[in-house]
């Protein structure tokens, strides 16, 4: 026969007794004790509280496994530190990598735009000139409205005229800058 190496391998050959119903009933103890103070490890190392509840029962399920194997329970704060630390970092290195390595490197897309910069620049241009085309009041209230971001109220308010008189010289102003010839060659 052979002699146990460790001694609750020992413990665990002689007959249960009524305060061994949990297999390791000082586990229980240092969990209840530590769980906090190991909890803001873990989050230290996720970032985030469900992660870390997660990665904490898992380095404790881990420490509950090698329970018998661990000889000084002094140090069982060093040893679920490490599992975190291994378990977070084994998390690490399986997540999913969507970059890949290649010999070339791709073109970058369309702007949203779709447009050379210089042309977004000349069609630019050509409206602030076709915007000076139009009579002062509708050039101030298609300031107002679209490049100040005023709504028809404010805009007759700032202007001291009815909100009808914003809505309708608006219209106008806007039907003479699609008619405008030079913005149809620049837009075409």
């Amino acid at each position: 026969m052979t002699t146990p190496v460790c001694t609750s391998a020992s413990k665990a050959a002689t007959p249960a007794t009524a305060a061994q119903t949990l297999p390791y009933p000082s586990f229980s103890s240092y969990m209840r004790a530590r769980q906090p103070v190991l909890l803001r490890t873990a989050r230290s190392l996720t970032g985030n509280p469900s992660d870390a509840e997660d990665l904490l029962q898992t380095a404790l399920t881990k420490t509950y496994v090698a329970w018998e194997r661990i000889e000084d329970h002094r140090a069982l704060d060093g040893y679920v530190r490490r599992a975190l630390l291994n378990t977070r970092t084994s998390q690490w290195r399986k997540r999913k990598v969507d970059e890949f390595a290649c010999d070339e490197l791709p073109e970058p897309g369309p702007e949203p735009g779709g447009d050379d910069p210089a042309e977004q620049q000349a069609l630019r241009d050509a409206m602030w000139r076709a915007i000076m085309r139009l009579p002062a009041r509708q050039r101030a209230m298609v300031v107002l409205r679209y490049y100040e971001d005023l709504s028809e109220v404010q805009t007759a308010e700032v202007l001291g005229v009815s909100v009808g008189t914003v809505k309708s010289a608006v219209s106008r102003a806007l039907g003479k800058l699609r008619e405008d010839a030079e913005l149809g060659l620049v837009r075409s």
